[in-house]
């Protein structure tokens, strides 16, 4: 063992000392040789393609363009790439929203229509998915349903990040940056040839900040950053050009949950805000004042392990492909839920996670002058966890009570306890309450995708796929945890104050916010669908730098469970899309030009709603199914008028409406507009002098517009689309970014300042109405100018 330490240790040497004698290329090319998108391969089809080639909808953002925004996560990109919304708010339930299909809730039991893959390998929608940017090579943003080649659950489109693998050249580089609230980011890379046969790649990847928002009730920064991450890449290049791809990741985040940001003026502590809370008295939570509960230890932390085998064999008349992946983490999320510090309004909830997949993927490619086929089968499988926790005291359900029901039960014990003479308090308890789940899930699939080329400029793409999805799902509520209550209870049975009164005695002993019916057992259910998934393309070149293209294709996503109603199911999603679009680049004036119009038809979208059944005393939040349509258009412009200057721009136009929806217990919203913007854009100037201090100046000014939300009859009742005199939520967003750099001639050393959100811009969102109950709404808000210096060192 210490021998071939020894033996690694010295080839790294080596290659250390042989580097600083290697020429480097001048970097002046490279930067016009990168502004010809013609030129950038991708696998949007699981094939190796020249993005003008490939008739999908997709976007794609390289490695320059995330150095150039800070980016260090997807919800980064907010803004760039119409059509797609990711909210990080919770990074430990994030969720993605392509041409408006999404889903906000959290619980196991559902699945995303959007699908996650890192290096091809599927990253699920919960914990494993809001991951930091690590060595990535680029990222591809496929619009539309992509269920015949990337599978599982990607009925609303898909999000491919593509790192970097080993190489044979040596690379050391190392960046940092530093920034305003304490912003730290540190990133290091070392690519190695340890000999003719193997390349060894590690990277490490650390974002830290202070913080940008404080409770001044405890002192603490919130929205904060303790992250760091590793991975290691080992490749071997057998025999007959065999390669063999064995990667290890890991990663850690340790923060505070995201805060509450009470919407309304917090009264004194020990007194109840005035119900129900006066919308035209709302304070602006950009201003406001923030005070959590300081009784509780608010955190946000994940971690996260993977491992991926990938073996690449070339055969006579095939290429093999087999991807093993295993997938752990573990996440808690301990959060307020009534933004304030108040004892008679204090609620929290705990979020717990433990999630394991295993993945199998078996993939045979080939191609000749007629056809270009591809082949696979795939196998999932996942073992989730998930407690969902809600802490409370004696004195909230009392403010409770009196809002909703009229009477405030715990003060009136304690009324009824003083006028007969007996020392009992039962306020001033906690109230504890935990919903378990467990899930057991199984996918298999074959599919088929095949380009024949029926002329020299015509090609027909067919494809299908068959899959199994097998889900066992089980449900356990136990009853309430309230020691000191019972301890009282106790205490008052000795004085026979419940004589007479189980009724009474029974709302202190039974669930509040659970139904209470549903801890008498547990519930467990087995459920299997079976889908096929068609797609038809067809596409035509009418020279080799202009195409059309139309297709047909279905999407699909396996049923699934409510986590939060024991027993409900839901039927599998199904989505019809419909596009046409064009392809183009002008080479003597050196434009791109892409669009695509769009129409699909979604049948059983899962989405998360907030409603109040009747009789209970607090709205929850239910996994609902509603039919939806939309049509649209997207357009993408990139122009290079100079050398060294590059402007582009994109806009998704999209009209989205519910073609289906009756509310339980509120509106029929079949008509009326799901929320999604109609419209959305970006543009941006990216501008390099070449020759300026031994070295070449880069210049970067982005800018990204996002439309107001489209209200229907229920978004007052979720605060989707609030207006008060203070504040409003759902408008129109701006956000500006800026860069500029220098690097040297041989890329060597570079430095650059950066500012994200240039203006200032703040906005008001994820209003949330659910402690409403409480008197105490609150909200969320985007982050300030955030500014910062880059340093970039290569060996």
């Amino acid at each position: 063992m210490n021998f071939k330490k020894r033996q690694i240790v010295l080839s790294i040497s080596q290659a250390l000392a042989m580097a600083a004698c290697m020429p480097v290329l001048s970097s002046a090319a490279d930067a016009d040789s990168a502004d010809n998108t013609q030129t950038v391969k991708v696998t949007a089809q699981s094939r190796s393609q020249e993005a003008q080639a490939v008739p999908i909808p997709f976007q794609i953002l390289k490695a320059d363009q995330l150095d150039k925004l800070a980016a260090t996560s997807l919800d980064s990109l907010n803004g760039y790439i119409p059509g797609l919304v990711v909210d990080g708010n919770r990074p430990t339930q994030p969720s993605f929203y392509l041409r408006g299909v999404g889903t906000q809730d959290f619980g196991i039991g559902t699945d995303a229509p959007v699908g996650i893959y890192v290096d091809g390998v599927y990253s699920g929608k919960t914990g494993g998915a809001l991951m930091n940017f690590n060595d990535v090579q680029r990222i591809e943003v496929l619009k539309g349903p992509q269920g015949t080649l990337f599978g599982r659950n990607s009925a609303g489109g898909a999000i491919s990040i593509v790192s970097n693998e080993p190489s044979d050249v040596l690379e050391a580089e190392v960046k940092t940056r530093v920034g305003n609230y304490g912003a730290f980011y540190l990133a290091g890379l070392l690519n190695v040839p340890l000999n003719p046969d193997w390349d060894l790649r590690f990277n490490a990847v650390a974002n830290k900040s202070k913080g940008w928002i404080t409770d001044l009730g405890t002192g603490q920064d919130y929205k904060n950053a303790d992250n760091w991450g590793t991975k290691t890449a080992l490749l071997w290049k057998g025999p007959e050009r065999t390669r063999v791809l064995f990667t290890w990741e890991h990663e850690e985040l340790n923060q505070m949950a995201r805060p509450a940001i009470s919407l309304v003026a917090l009264p004194v502590n020990g007194v109840a805000p005035a119900f129900p809370a006066d919308t035209a008295k709302f304070v602006d939570p950009r201003r406001a004042q923030l005070y959590n509960d300081n009784t509780s230890a608010n955190q946000e932390t994940r971690q996260f392990d993977g491992a991926t085998l990938k073996i690449e064999k070339p055969l006579q008349w095939a290429d093999f492909t087999s991807t093993t992946a295993y997938r752990h983490f573990t996440s808690t999320n301990l959060e307020d839920e009534d933004g304030t510090n108040n004892f008679v309004t204090f609620l929290n909830t705990l979020n717990t996670e433990r999630n394991t997949t295993w993945q199998q993927e078996f993939k045979l490619a080939g191609k000749n002058d007629k056809v270009d086929w591809l082949v696979g089968a795939s196998y999932y499988q996942e073992k989730a966890y998930q407690g969902s926790q809600v802490n409370t005291n004696t004195d909230s359900y009392d403010t409770i009570t009196n809002n909703m029901l009229g009477f405030p039960l715990y003060s009136m014990l304690n009324a009824g306890a003083g006028q007969n003479g007996l020392p009992l308090n039962f306020l001033g308890k906690s109230w504890q309450e935990n919903m378990l789940n467990n899930g057991a899930y199984k996918s298999a699939a074959i599919y088929a995708d095949v380009i024949w080329h029926l002329q020299a400029k015509l090609n027909l793409t067919t494809g299908v796929r068959l899959t199994r999805d097998s889900k066992e799902f089980s449900w356990n509520y136990p009853g309430r945890v309230a020691p000191g209550l019972d301890a009282e209870i106790a205490n008052a049975n000795q004085y026979g104050f419940f004589d007479g009164q189980s009724q009474a005695l029974g709302a202190l002993t039974q669930n509040f916010f659970i139904d209470s019916a549903a801890t008498t057992q547990n519930m467990s259910i087995k459920k299997s669908w079976t889908d096929t998934s068609p797609r038809v393309v067809l596409d035509y070149h009418y020279t080799p730098d202009i195409m059309s293209y139309g297709s047909v294709t279905k999407g699909y996503q396996s049923g699934g469970f409510n986590s939060v109603t024991m027993g409900a199911q839901f039927q599998p999603e199904d989505v019809w899309n419909y596009e046409l679009g064009v392809k183009s680049y002008f080479k003597d004036i050196k434009l791109t030009l892409n669009a695509s119009l769009f129409h699909y038809k979604f049948s059983n979208l899962q989405s998360l709603t907030l409603m109040q059944a009747p009789g209970a005393p607090i709205p929850a939040y239910q996994v609902t199914n509603s039919d939806q349509n939309a049509s649209g258009l997207d357009l993408d412009v990139h122009w290079q008028p100079l050398r060294g200057m590059r402007l582009y721009g994109n806009m998704e136009y999209i009209d989205q409406k519910y073609s289906h929806y009756v509310v339980e217990n509120g509106p029929d919203l079949s008509g009326q507009p799901v929320g999604t913007p109609k419209w959305s854009a970006a543009a941006g100037l990216d501008y390099t002098w070449y020759d300026v201090m031994a070295g070449n100046l880069n210049f970067v000014l982005q800018h990204a517009y996002t439309g107001s939300y489209r209200c229907n009859d229920n978004s007052l009742a979720q605060m989707t689309c609030l207006q008060t005199p203070a504040f409003s939520v759902g408008g129109a967003q701006n956000r500006t970014d800026l860069h500029l750099g220098w690097q040297s001639q041989d890329k060597r050393w570079g430095v650059a300042v950066y500012v994200n959100n240039l203006f200032d811009k703040r906005y008001v969102f994820d209003a949330s109405p659910i402690t409403a109950v409480l008197g105490t709404p609150f909200a969320s808000i985007t982050p300030p100018r955030m500014v910062g210096l880059q340093l970039n060192m290569k060996l």
